[in-house]
C-alpha cells in the first residue's frame, strides 16, 4: 500500500507533467530589436529551466519520476541555455566597439613617412550589464565580453585605396584597457586617412582622421620633387619645396641655403612665385606649405661653378629663436654629419652646371652683282656665343641649278667658347646662265656635347649682269652724230635763205 503523501506528490507531478512538456522560451519578435529586453527574458528561461531540471533530477533519484521526464526537462534546460548565450553574445556583439585613440605621423631616419596608430577596445559596458541583468560570473566571463578578436585595420585615401605598408595588419585579441600601437609606412603622403576596421562579427567602421604631427622632434620637414637638376650656365633652376610642421610649438622659420657658392644667385619664393620669401609662419589649421627654391647660374663657367661638375648644397629650416645661436652659416662648408648635428629641418639638392654651344653667323654683305662667268668670292663670319665648345662647324649652301660652291675650310674642327673665325666661300655661276637675280640659302649646322645646333640661315642675292655689246653701241652713237649734224647742217641752211 502506499501511503496518501506519496499519491499526492505523484498527482502533482501528473497535473505539472503538461506544462513541463512544453517548457521554452516563448519568442518575442521584438527581442532581435531590442536585444537587452531579449536578453533578460532568456535570462528568466534559463533560470527557470535550470532550476526545473534540478528539481526532476531530484524527483528521478526519488524514483518519483521516469526517465523520459528527466530527458525532456534535460532538453529544455539545454535549449534555455543556448538561447541565453546566444541572447547573450548579440548584446556584446551588438556593444563591441574599436576607436582609434592616436594617429601620429613622424619621419623616420631613412627619409619615409610613417604613420603609429593606437587603437583601443572602447566595450566597457560588460560590468554594468553584469551588475544590471545579475548575471553569472563564470558563464559571463567565459563569452570574454571584454575582448575584441580578430580586428584588421588599413589605411586608405578618398579613393578606398590602401596607401599603408603593411597593406592590412590584424590584432588577435584587443583586451578592454590595453590599447594596442600599429605602425604603418605611408605609400602615400598626406595629412588625413580613413582608418578602415573590421572586427568582431564583421563589423566594419570607416572613420576618416587628421593625422597628429609628432610634436617631440620639434622640427620642419622638407622635401623636394626635384632634388637633382642639371642647368645651362646663365640659366635658373626652380627646386619646389614642401615645408612640414613636426612641432608642438608656433614659432618663425628661416630658410637658409649653405655650401652654395657666391657667384650663383639664389632667393625663396611663394608657391605661386610671386612673392620673395625668407621667413615663414604655420597657421594653426596649417601644417603644410609650399616654397621654391629658384637658382641662377653665371653666364661663364668660374673657379667654383665647373661644367658637368654637381654642385651639392642644403636648403635649412631654422626656428627663429636658434638663429642668433647657430650665428653666420655662410662662411664655411658644411659636412652631412654637421647638419645632422645642427638638429634642424633640412634637405640636400644638387645641381649640375651644364654647358651649350650656341652658333652665332654673320655675313658683311648679302648683295653681289657679278658678270656672267665671273665667280664670286664671298666671306661669313662664325662665332661661338654658347656656354659649351663647338665642334664640326659645317657651311652648306642651297645653289640654283648648275651652280657650283666651294667652302674654305670644308669643316671647321671647333669653336672655343667665345671664338670667332671666318668661312671663307667661292662661288662660280654656270657658263651662259641668264642676267638677273638668284637667290642662294647658306646652312650652318654644328654640335655641341653630342647635341647638333644649327646656326641662322642667311640668304645671298646674287645679280648677273648683261655683257655688254660694244659693235652695236658704235654704230648706234655714230647714227646719233649723224643725225645731230645733219640737224645742224639743215638749220645753218634755212638761216641763210
Amino acid at each position: 500500500m502506499r501511503s496518501p503523501k506519496m499519491i499526492m506528490t505523484i498527482c502533482l507531478l501528473l497535473l505539472s507533467y503538461p506544462v513541463l512538456s512544453q517548457f521554452g522560451t516563448p519568442f518575442n519578435q521584438r527581442d532581435d530589436e531590442y536585444r537587452l529586453l531579449g536578453l533578460k527574458r532568456a535570462k528568466g528561461a534559463f533560470e527557470a529551466a535550470k532550476a526545473e531540471y534540478e528539481r526532476q533530477q531530484d524527483l528521478f533519484e526519488q524514483q518519483l519520476v521516469s526517465a523520459n521526464s528527466l530527458e525532456e526537462s534535460r532538453r529544455n534546460f539545454s535549449d534555455a541555455e543556448v538561447n541565453y548565450q546566444q541572447s547573450l553574445l548579440a548584446v556584446l556583439f551588438e556593444q563591441q566597439y574599436v576607436s582609434v585613440e592616436s594617429a601620429v605621423k613622424y619621419q623616420a631616419k631613412d627619409g619615409r613617412k610613417h604613420v603609429r596608430l593606437s587603437l583601443k577596445n572602447a566595450s566597457g559596458g560588460s560590468a554594468e550589464y553584469r551588475k544590471l541583468l545579475n548575471i553569472d560570473d563564470a558563464l559571463f566571463r567565459s563569452l570574454q565580453p571584454d575582448v575584441v578578436n580578430n580586428v584588421y585595420v588599413s589605411l586608405l585615401n578618398d579613393g578606398n585605396a590602401i596607401i599603408s605598408q603593411p597593406y592590412e595588419a590584424k590584432i588577435d585579441r584587443l583586451i578592454f584597457g590595453q590599447p594596442q600601437t600599429l605602425d604603418f609606412v605611408l605609400l602615400q603622403d598626406l595629412d588625413a586617412v580613413v582608418v578602415n576596421l573590421v572586427y568582431g562579427n564583421g563589423t566594419q567602421r570607416s572613420p576618416k582622421i587628421y593625422l597628429q604631427k609628432d610634436a617631440s622632434v620639434n622640427k620642419v620637414v622638407v622635401q623636394s620633387e626635384q632634388f637633382s637638376q642639371e642647368v645651362e650656365l646663365g640659366k635658373t633652376a626652380s627646386y619646389g619645396l614642401t615645408l612640414e610642421l613636426f612641432s608642438g610649438l608656433n614659432n618663425t622659420y628661416k630658410l637658409e641655403i649653405v655650401n652654395l657658392p657666391r657667384q650663383v644667385n639664389r632667393y625663396f619664393t611663394d608657391e605661386s612665385g610671386q612673392a620673395r620669401l625668407s621667413q615663414f609662419k604655420f597657421t594653426e589649421s596649417t601644417n603644410t606649405r609650399r616654397a621654391a627654391l629658384q637658382v641662377s647660374l653665371p653666364d661663364r663657367p668660374t673657379g667654383e661653378v665647373q661644367m658637368d661638375r654637381p654642385l651639392v648644397f642644403y636648403v635649412l629650416v631654422i626656428p627663429q629663436d636658434r638663429l642668433e645661436a647657430l650665428g653666420n652659416l655662410q662662411g664655411r662648408i658644411w659636412t652631412r654629419e654637421e647638419i645632422d648635428a645642427l638638429e634642424v629641418g633640412f634637405v640636400r639638392l644638387e645641381l649640375v652646371p651644364r654647358g651649350l654651344g650656341r652658333l652665332l653667323v654673320k655675313a658683311p654683305q648679302l648683295y653681289y652683282a657679278v658678270s656672267a662667268g665671273q665667280p664670286l668670292s664671298l666671306s661669313l663670319d662664325v662665332k661661338n656665343e654658347g656656354t659649351r665648345r663647338l665642334d664640326n662647324i659645317e657651311l652648306e649652301i642651297d645653289p640654283p641649278l648648275n651652280w657650283e660652291w666651294k667652302a674654305d675650310p670644308a669643316v671647321l674642327p671647333a669653336l672655343a667658347i667665345g671664338e670667332e673665325q671666318k668661312l671663307r666661300l667661292l662661288i662660280t655661276p654656270p657658263a651662259g646662265v641668264t642676267p638677273g637675280k638668284y637667290e642662294l640659302r647658306a646652312r650652318t649646322t654644328s654640335f655641341s656635347e653630342g647635341q647638333p645646333i644649327n646656326g641662322e640661315d642667311k640668304s645671298i642675292t646674287v645679280e648677273i649682269l648683261a655683257e655688254a655689246n660694244l659693235l652695236g653701241t658704235a654704230i648706234v652713237i655714230l647714227l646719233i652724230l649723224g643725225l645731230v649734224a645733219g640737224i645742224v647742217v639743215f638749220g645753218i641752211r634755212l638761216s641763210r635763205k
